[in-house]
């Protein structure tokens, strides 16, 4: 190849890179800006932030917990839906937080919580899926009033599981068990089931494997359904959501009018103004912004605690 013919190849590279990089890594960034600047446009480019007395208070597109410093529930405050988004993790509180948006990962098939000492030998537990709706579920229930149990769940709000321990038939079932355990109700819990074919069902000893035996969830006689929607008990796949449903709006009404020392009916008339349909008429399902929704609360309302 001719120098003067390399030369111009690289020129011409050269050429469309400088070229390519004002447009995507200046104007094209610059445009966008512009446009999100335009009214109507510019509250969303930033955000979507809220702000109290001038003071930036969260966004409408984020949610977040409304605990105390010690995270317990305020219970002025519509609760939102629970977060996995840093849950227990080091200094991420109780979840919602945006650098670590995530999910759980658990699954249908967790339902055996895990026990084990940490350094300073106090005892850690590790809920299972099931553990977790199911103390979530006795929690808002005792909160709202309401019966929180729920099917495979004990009355102290665990994962209602039993390992069945015995020589197994050729479908995996175990006949005649030997032994049964409570896995999930650690001694000296009294198991949620008195006896499971005729044998009697022992809590669950600390740093013993159940595993041997066959898993067994027992549906129990709580209702299907329950008072206590799924949103309340479960967390999104980002773990940010803002919104709840207004089913479980509903059922915090009658709360939020007692502790702020107003009608239910004016309570629900802000749900209803703060609820928002599906998009575009099909897409999603109707929710309501709990962000918004305790901001114009405290204005309407003041909370006198």
């Amino acid at each position: 190849m001719r120098m003067s013919t390399w030369i111009r190849q690289h020129l011409a590279a050269l050429r469309a890179l400088l070229v390519l990089t004002v447009i995507t890594g200046i104007v094209y960034p610059v445009a966008v800006f512009a446009i999100g600047q335009i009214p109507g446009l510019k509250d969303k480019a930033d955000g979507s932030l809220l702000t109290v007395d001038g003071k930036v208070v969260g966004s409408s597109l984020i949610g977040q917990p409304f605990t105390d410093t010690e995270g317990k529930v305020l219970v002025q405050y519509f609760q939102s839906r629970p977060s996995a988004a840093g849950e227990l993790s080091e200094g991420a509180g109780n979840g919602y937080n945006p650098l670590t948006t995530s999910a759980s990962n658990l699954g249908p098939e967790s339902i055996v919580d895990s026990f084990s000492r940490d350094e300073d030998n106090k005892l850690v537990t590790k809920a299972s899926l099931l553990t977790t709706v199911c103390t979530r579920s006795k929690e808002v229930g005792d909160r709202e009033g309401v019966d929180g149990a729920r099917p495979f769940c004990t009355k102290d709000g665990v994962g209602a599981v039993l390992s069945v321990i015995g020589p197994r038939e050729a479908d995996g079932e175990v006949a005649h068990p030997v032994k049964v355990v409570s896995v999930n109700q650690l001694c000296p819990a009294q198991p949620f089931l008195g006896t499971y074919k005729g044998v009697q069902v022992e809590c669950a000893k600390e740093g013993e494997d159940y595993s041997v035996g066959r898993i067994v969830p027992i549906i129990g006689d709580a209702p299907v359904d329950t008072p206590v929607p799924t949103d309340a008990v479960t967390a999104s796949g980002s773990g940010l959501d803002p919104n709840i449903s207004p089913r479980y709006a509903d059922l915090q009404v009658a709360r939020i009018a007692k502790t702020r020392t107003i009608s239910e009916d004016q309570v629900r008339a802000l749900v209803e103004a703060h609820t928002s349909g599906r998009t575009l008429g099909f897409l999603g399902e109707p929710r309501v912004n709990v962000l918004e929704l305790n901001l114009d609360l405290d204005r309407r309302y003041p909370f006198r605690g």
